[in-house]
Protein backbone atom coordinates (compact mmCIF):
# COMPACT_ATOMS: atom_id res chain seq x y z
CA UNK A 1 0.00 0.00 0.00
CA UNK A 2 1.31 3.43 -0.96
CA UNK A 3 0.91 5.20 2.39
CA UNK A 4 1.28 8.73 1.06
CA UNK A 5 -1.24 8.14 -1.72
CA UNK A 6 -3.73 6.54 0.66
CA UNK A 7 -3.29 9.29 3.25
CA UNK A 8 -3.75 12.13 0.76
CA UNK A 9 -6.76 10.46 -0.83
CA UNK A 10 -8.52 10.10 2.53
CA UNK A 11 -7.61 13.60 3.73
CA UNK A 12 -8.63 15.08 0.37
CA UNK A 13 -11.93 13.22 0.59
CA UNK A 14 -12.63 14.71 4.02
CA UNK A 15 -11.68 18.24 2.98
CA UNK A 16 -13.92 18.10 -0.09
CA UNK A 17 -16.88 16.39 1.57
CA UNK A 18 -17.05 18.75 4.53
CA UNK A 19 -15.73 21.90 2.80
CA UNK A 20 -12.95 22.14 5.38
CA UNK A 21 -10.42 24.37 3.63
CA UNK A 22 -11.29 27.25 1.32
CA UNK A 23 -9.36 29.63 -0.89
CA UNK A 24 -7.40 32.16 1.15
CA UNK A 25 -7.56 30.23 4.45
CA UNK A 26 -4.70 30.29 6.91
CA UNK A 27 -4.69 26.93 8.66
CA UNK A 28 -3.03 26.50 12.06
CA UNK A 29 -2.26 22.86 12.82
CA UNK A 30 -2.29 21.85 16.46
CA UNK A 31 0.85 19.77 17.04
CA UNK A 32 0.34 17.67 20.14
CA UNK A 33 3.67 15.88 19.79
CA UNK A 34 2.17 12.59 18.65
CA UNK A 35 2.05 10.69 15.37
CA UNK A 36 -1.44 11.87 14.38
CA UNK A 37 -0.79 15.61 14.41
CA UNK A 38 2.57 15.19 12.65
CA UNK A 39 0.86 13.15 9.93
CA UNK A 40 -1.84 15.82 9.60
CA UNK A 41 0.74 18.57 9.19
CA UNK A 42 2.64 16.66 6.52
CA UNK A 43 -0.57 15.82 4.65
CA UNK A 44 -1.65 19.47 4.54
CA UNK A 45 1.81 20.58 3.39
CA UNK A 46 1.64 18.06 0.54
CA UNK A 47 -1.89 19.06 -0.41
CA UNK A 48 -0.95 22.73 -0.27
CA UNK A 49 1.32 22.13 -3.26
CA UNK A 50 -1.28 20.20 -5.24
CA UNK A 51 -4.64 21.72 -4.35
CA UNK A 52 -6.47 23.97 -6.83
CA UNK A 53 -6.96 26.55 -4.06
CA UNK A 54 -4.46 28.77 -2.28
CA UNK A 55 -4.11 28.33 1.49
CA UNK A 56 -1.37 28.74 4.08
CA UNK A 57 -0.23 26.29 6.75
CA UNK A 58 1.34 27.11 10.11
CA UNK A 59 1.62 25.14 13.36
CA UNK A 60 1.49 25.59 17.12
CA UNK A 61 2.04 23.55 20.27
CA UNK A 62 0.48 24.11 23.68
CA UNK A 63 2.70 22.96 26.56
CA UNK A 64 0.54 21.79 29.48
CA UNK A 65 3.26 20.06 31.46
CA UNK A 66 2.53 16.52 30.28
CA UNK A 67 5.05 15.86 27.51
CA UNK A 68 7.26 12.88 28.32
CA UNK A 69 10.37 14.50 26.82
CA UNK A 70 11.46 18.00 25.71
CA UNK A 71 9.50 19.42 22.80
CA UNK A 72 12.48 21.38 21.41
CA UNK A 73 13.22 18.84 18.62
CA UNK A 74 9.95 19.81 17.02
CA UNK A 75 11.26 23.34 16.54
CA UNK A 76 14.29 22.10 14.62
CA UNK A 77 12.17 19.79 12.48
CA UNK A 78 9.68 22.53 11.58
CA UNK A 79 12.44 25.01 10.86
CA UNK A 80 13.85 22.59 8.29
CA UNK A 81 10.37 22.30 6.78
CA UNK A 82 10.01 26.13 6.67
CA UNK A 83 6.84 25.92 8.75
CA UNK A 84 6.00 28.80 11.05
CA UNK A 85 5.61 27.38 14.56
CA UNK A 86 4.49 28.95 17.80
CA UNK A 87 5.25 27.15 21.06
CA UNK A 88 3.33 28.37 24.10
CA UNK A 89 3.73 27.30 27.70
CA UNK A 90 0.23 27.60 29.13
CA UNK A 91 0.69 28.78 32.71
CA UNK A 92 -2.98 28.20 33.76
CA UNK A 93 -2.55 24.54 32.79
CA UNK A 94 0.58 24.24 34.91
CA UNK A 95 -1.26 25.74 37.89
CA UNK A 96 -4.09 23.27 37.30
CA UNK A 97 -1.57 20.44 37.31
CA UNK A 98 -0.23 21.59 40.69
CA UNK A 99 -3.58 22.30 42.32
CA UNK A 100 -5.57 19.39 40.87
CA UNK A 101 -3.09 16.72 39.70
CA UNK A 102 -5.91 14.18 39.19
CA UNK A 103 -8.06 16.43 37.01
CA UNK A 104 -9.91 14.78 34.15
CA UNK A 105 -9.41 15.07 30.41
CA UNK A 106 -12.41 17.39 30.04
CA UNK A 107 -10.84 20.08 32.24
CA UNK A 108 -7.48 19.76 30.49
CA UNK A 109 -9.24 20.12 27.13
CA UNK A 110 -11.08 23.22 28.31
CA UNK A 111 -7.83 24.90 29.32
CA UNK A 112 -6.19 23.89 26.05
CA UNK A 113 -9.11 25.18 23.98
CA UNK A 114 -8.81 28.65 25.50
CA UNK A 115 -5.08 28.69 24.80
CA UNK A 116 -5.57 27.45 21.24
CA UNK A 117 -7.94 30.28 20.35
CA UNK A 118 -5.49 32.86 21.70
CA UNK A 119 -2.66 31.28 19.70
CA UNK A 120 -4.65 31.10 16.46
CA UNK A 121 -5.51 34.77 16.80
CA UNK A 122 -1.84 35.68 17.29
CA UNK A 123 -0.88 33.67 14.21
CA UNK A 124 -3.55 35.30 12.07
CA UNK A 125 -5.23 31.96 11.37
CA UNK A 126 -8.92 31.55 10.65
CA UNK A 127 -8.87 27.73 10.60
CA UNK A 128 -7.63 25.38 13.31
CA UNK A 129 -6.79 21.81 12.21
CA UNK A 130 -6.91 19.09 14.84
CA UNK A 131 -5.42 15.60 14.52
CA UNK A 132 -8.34 13.40 15.58
CA UNK A 133 -8.40 10.19 13.55
CA UNK A 134 -11.07 7.70 12.49
CA UNK A 135 -10.29 5.80 15.69
CA UNK A 136 -11.14 8.87 17.78
CA UNK A 137 -14.45 9.34 15.95
CA UNK A 138 -15.44 5.70 16.50
CA UNK A 139 -14.42 5.76 20.16
CA UNK A 140 -16.33 9.01 20.68
CA UNK A 141 -19.48 7.49 19.16
CA UNK A 142 -19.37 4.46 21.46
CA UNK A 143 -18.32 6.46 24.52
CA UNK A 144 -21.20 8.91 24.15
CA UNK A 145 -23.76 6.18 23.44
CA UNK A 146 -22.61 3.94 26.29
CA UNK A 147 -21.76 6.47 29.00
CA UNK A 148 -23.73 9.68 28.32
CA UNK A 149 -26.88 8.38 26.62
CA UNK A 150 -26.32 10.48 23.49
CA UNK A 151 -25.90 9.29 19.93
CA UNK A 152 -23.11 11.63 18.82
CA UNK A 153 -19.43 11.70 17.96
CA UNK A 154 -16.85 14.36 17.09
CA UNK A 155 -17.79 16.97 14.47
CA UNK A 156 -15.70 16.91 11.30
CA UNK A 157 -16.18 20.69 11.05
CA UNK A 158 -17.42 23.12 13.66
CA UNK A 159 -17.00 26.73 14.77
CA UNK A 160 -15.67 28.38 17.89
CA UNK A 161 -18.33 29.86 20.15
CA UNK A 162 -17.77 33.38 18.81
CA UNK A 163 -17.49 32.14 15.19
CA UNK A 164 -13.90 33.45 15.04
CA UNK A 165 -12.40 30.15 13.93
CA UNK A 166 -13.43 27.14 11.89
CA UNK A 167 -12.24 23.92 13.53
CA UNK A 168 -11.56 21.01 11.19
CA UNK A 169 -10.54 17.36 11.61
CA UNK A 170 -9.12 16.28 8.24
CA UNK A 171 -8.05 12.84 9.52
CA UNK A 172 -11.66 11.71 10.04
CA UNK A 173 -11.26 8.92 7.44
CA UNK A 174 -7.65 8.07 8.40
CA UNK A 175 -7.06 5.24 10.86
CA UNK A 176 -4.27 5.26 13.40
CA UNK A 177 -2.69 2.33 11.62
CA UNK A 178 -2.04 4.71 8.73
CA UNK A 179 -0.75 7.56 10.92
CA UNK A 180 1.48 5.17 12.86
CA UNK A 181 3.06 3.79 9.71
CA UNK A 182 3.30 7.17 7.98
CA UNK A 183 4.86 8.94 10.98
CA UNK A 184 7.24 6.01 11.41
CA UNK A 185 8.53 6.53 7.88
CA UNK A 186 9.24 10.21 8.52
CA UNK A 187 12.27 11.71 10.18
CA UNK A 188 9.89 13.65 12.43
CA UNK A 189 10.21 13.52 16.22
CA UNK A 190 7.28 11.95 18.07
CA UNK A 191 6.93 13.18 21.65
CA UNK A 192 3.92 11.58 23.37
CA UNK A 193 1.87 13.09 26.15
CA UNK A 194 1.76 11.29 29.49
CA UNK A 195 -2.02 10.98 29.21
CA UNK A 196 -1.61 8.64 26.24
CA UNK A 197 0.14 6.15 28.53
CA UNK A 198 -2.68 5.90 31.07
CA UNK A 199 -4.35 2.55 31.65
CA UNK A 200 -7.74 1.76 33.16
CA UNK A 201 -9.50 4.57 31.29
CA UNK A 202 -12.66 4.31 29.21
CA UNK A 203 -10.67 5.28 26.13
CA UNK A 204 -8.14 2.52 26.73
CA UNK A 205 -10.91 0.00 27.33
CA UNK A 206 -12.63 0.93 24.06
CA UNK A 207 -9.34 0.66 22.19
CA UNK A 208 -8.81 -2.81 23.58
CA UNK A 209 -12.34 -3.78 22.53
CA UNK A 210 -11.74 -2.48 19.01
CA UNK A 211 -8.44 -4.33 18.85
CA UNK A 212 -10.09 -7.64 19.70
CA UNK A 213 -13.06 -7.17 17.35
CA UNK A 214 -10.88 -6.11 14.44
CA UNK A 215 -9.05 -9.42 14.51
CA UNK A 216 -12.18 -10.96 12.97
CA UNK A 217 -13.81 -7.83 11.54
CA UNK A 218 -11.04 -5.73 9.92
CA UNK A 219 -13.43 -3.15 8.45
CA UNK A 220 -15.13 -2.34 11.74
CA UNK A 221 -14.04 1.32 11.90
CA UNK A 222 -14.88 1.92 8.24
CA UNK A 223 -18.39 0.56 8.87
CA UNK A 224 -18.87 2.76 11.94
CA UNK A 225 -17.74 5.84 10.01
CA UNK A 226 -20.16 4.92 7.24
CA UNK A 227 -22.95 4.56 9.80
CA UNK A 228 -22.28 8.06 11.15
CA UNK A 229 -23.01 9.43 7.69
CA UNK A 230 -25.94 7.12 6.93
CA UNK A 231 -28.45 7.75 9.72
CA UNK A 232 -31.88 6.10 9.57
CA UNK A 233 -33.63 8.44 12.01
CA UNK A 234 -36.99 6.67 12.05
CA UNK A 235 -35.23 3.51 13.23
CA UNK A 236 -34.02 5.24 16.40
CA UNK A 237 -35.88 6.29 19.57
CA UNK A 238 -35.97 10.08 19.36
CA UNK A 239 -39.69 10.88 18.81
CA UNK A 240 -38.84 14.21 17.16
CA UNK A 241 -37.72 12.25 14.09
CA UNK A 242 -40.44 9.61 14.01
CA UNK A 243 -43.31 9.92 11.52
CA UNK A 244 -46.47 11.61 12.81
CA UNK A 245 -48.84 8.97 14.14
CA UNK A 246 -45.99 6.64 15.07
CA UNK A 247 -45.11 8.35 18.32
CA UNK A 248 -43.54 11.34 16.62
CA UNK A 249 -44.47 14.74 15.29
CA UNK A 250 -43.78 18.43 15.75
CA UNK A 251 -44.64 18.43 19.47
CA UNK A 252 -42.82 15.23 20.37
CA UNK A 253 -40.35 15.40 23.23
CA UNK A 254 -36.75 14.19 22.76
CA UNK A 255 -35.71 10.96 24.40
CA UNK A 256 -33.95 11.59 27.69
CA UNK A 257 -31.83 9.30 29.80
CA UNK A 258 -33.36 11.04 32.84
CA UNK A 259 -36.75 9.52 32.03
CA UNK A 260 -35.59 5.92 32.22
CA UNK A 261 -35.27 5.67 36.04
CA UNK A 262 -38.88 6.87 36.32
CA UNK A 263 -40.04 4.21 33.88
CA UNK A 264 -38.15 1.52 35.78
CA UNK A 265 -39.95 2.44 39.02
CA UNK A 266 -43.45 2.00 37.55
Amino acid sequence: MDLEKTLLRKVGQAIERFDMIRDGDRVAVGLSGGKDSVTLLEALLLLQKRAPIDFQVCAFTVEQGKFLSPIAPFGDYLKERNVEWLYVRDEPSFRLLEEQPDHGCDMCSRFRRRAVYDIAKKMGANVIALGHTADDFCESLLRNAMFTGRLSALPAVTWSAKKDFRLIRPLVFVTEEITRNFAGALAAPVIPCGCSQKTGTVRRTLRDIFGELEKEHPYLKENLLSAMGNIDVDRLLDPRYLPAGAGGGANARPASAELFPVVMEL
